[in-house]
């Protein structure tokens, strides 16, 4: 069935108004959680969702990559009072796993010093537990198999508002761009990813469960994050390029003997080329939002991207999640970007006074540089994980850090945990990160100039010893 939505024509209700209208598009995790935001100011919610509802369909449709919670994503879901129970069924991962190409292990982890961890929580349960969380609200009406439409067939529905959160290739930010001045781009990048499964083995977990296990490859990698069912969800990224070079079973298990010889035997020849073959690799796409006047002068260092400007259209309508800024998902902060964009939204909307149409306007004023940070920070990261893990230079780099943050823990806070454990703007994450580049930098000059010093100091008395 296809829902036109039509918005009424309220001009800036105060948010204290429990009489508006949300219709929020998208039932996923971002949708879910902003429904029940919604809902507990009292607002009349429609929530819809194009597939079927994922608590009785026998198939999701989708990706269903294991998801890393941290602490941005753990905060919003605090807020609605689902943090323990997620948190109850979720796998610690302590660090990562490093394997390298002849099968050695070696651990780095994530924290050291507070041992502070992210979460593998499953996509379809936490989708769940949002869904069920909504069935409490009187005001939360769920409509699935319901896809937004451009044109009136089925049904038409009225909201003052329209909140976005139908993901990357979002219904809603296509209306939305042909208002004049959105500015809109996209382009995919050169990698993509498939998934596989390492299952359990006498019920038991077949690699140590509390670790994100990656197989760094200079080029491309594999990862696995752990499963509540002793399985592990394995995510095999790569050029296309390489992919395409895979063309029979034969090709697949010399591929795997080469890169992953210790992973094979945990996949299972059988099920890996079952696996493999099955499906095509899947694209990754990143949307990452400009400034008006600046958005020609930014050195475009990502590869692929959506760009999309502003994430709201008055007060009519916002985007949320991947509709405003899909990332590809190697810092884990996909969903706990969009779900932190739920937290920083309602945070906007509470204060005392404010208009829908400045809240709007403020939400994508304070949002956008953030944004634009870790669309970067996530490319970024892949390179770290299939390339930089394995080098000297990072080892130490990770040593200096984490010895800093244990003296020093509220002036010298590593980039990955301000990332992951704080809820510290990415914009200033990235700051922070180069001002402690700057710092050391200016030691190891510093340094390197008072031995040369010396040295030369040395040398000199030296020969004036020699000629004496």
């Amino acid at each position: 069935m296809s829902e036109k939505l039509v918005q009424s024509t309220g001009n800036g209700l105060h948010s204290s108004i429990p009489k508006l209208n949300v219709a929020v598009i998208g039932a996923g995790l971002v949708g879910s959680l902003a429904a029940l935001n919604f809902a507990r100011k009292g607002y009349e919610v429609d929530l819809y969702e194009y597939r079927q509802d994922i608590r009785t369909a026998e198939l999701v449709q989708g990706r269903s990559i294991n998801l890393a919670l941290s602490q941005r994503g753990r905060q919003a879901l605090a807020e609605v009072g689902l943090e323990d129970e997620i948190l109850s069924t979720a796998i610690p991962m302590r660090g990562r796993m490093l394997h390298d190409i002849k099968g050695n292990t070696s651990i780095v982890l994530y924290d050291p010093c507070t041992k502070q961890c992210l979460y593998s929580v499953g996509r379809k349960h936490l989708n769940e537990v949002l869904l069920d969380a909504g069935e409490k609200f009187p005001n939360i009406h769920h409509h699935f198999e319901h896809k937004l439409s451009p044109f009136q067939e089925d049904a038409e529905a009225k909201a003052d508002l329209i909140v976005g959160c139908d993901g990357a290739f979002s219904a809603v930010r296509q209306q939305m761009i042909k208002n004049y001045g959105f500015n809109f781009s996209q382009e995919y990048i050169e990698h993509g990813y498939l998934e596989l499964c390492i299952p359990a083995k006498n019920n038991e977990f077949q690699m140590p469960a509390n670790y994100l296990h990656i197989w760094p490859r200079d080029t491309f990698m594999m990862i696995a994050l752990p499963n509540q069912d002793k399985s592990f969800t394995v995510t095999l990224s790569m050029p296309f390029k390489v992919f395409a070079d895979i063309k029979t079973p034969k090709d697949l298990l010399e591929f795997f003997i080469k890169y992953y010889v210790d992973a094979l035997p945990l996949l299972g020849e059988e099920r890996l080329i079952k696996d493999f073959f099955k499906s095509k690799p899947q694209y990754l796409l990143s949307i990452k939002v400009r400034d008006f006047l600046k958005r020609h002068l930014i050195d475009r260092l990502i590869t692929g991207l959506f760009q999309c400007n502003p994430y709201h259209y008055k007060s009519k309508a916002v985007l949320l999640g991947d509709a405003a800024h899909a990332m590809v998902p190697y810092y884990g902060q996909g969903m706990n970007a969009g779900m932190e964009d739920c937290s920083l939204l309602f945070s906007i909307i509470s204060q005392t006074g404010i208009t829908l149409d400045k809240a709007l306007l403020q939400f994508t004023e304070t949002r956008w540089r953030d944004a634009h940070a870790i669309c970067d920070l996530a490319m970024y990261n892949y390179v770290e994980m299939r390339d930089l893990t394995k080098r000297v230079t990072f080892k130490c780099r990770k040593f200096l850090d984490t010895t800093l943050f244990r003296f020093f823990p509220t002036i010298w806070v590593p980039l990955y945990n301000s990332v992951s454990f704080t809820s510290m703007p990415y914009n200033k994450c990235i700051a922070n990160r180069k001002w402690q580049d700057k710092i050391l930098r200016n030691v190891f000059y510093t340094v390197l100039s008072g031995a040369l010093v010396t040295g030369t100091a040395l040398y000199v008395m030296h020969l004036q010893q020699f000629e004496r």
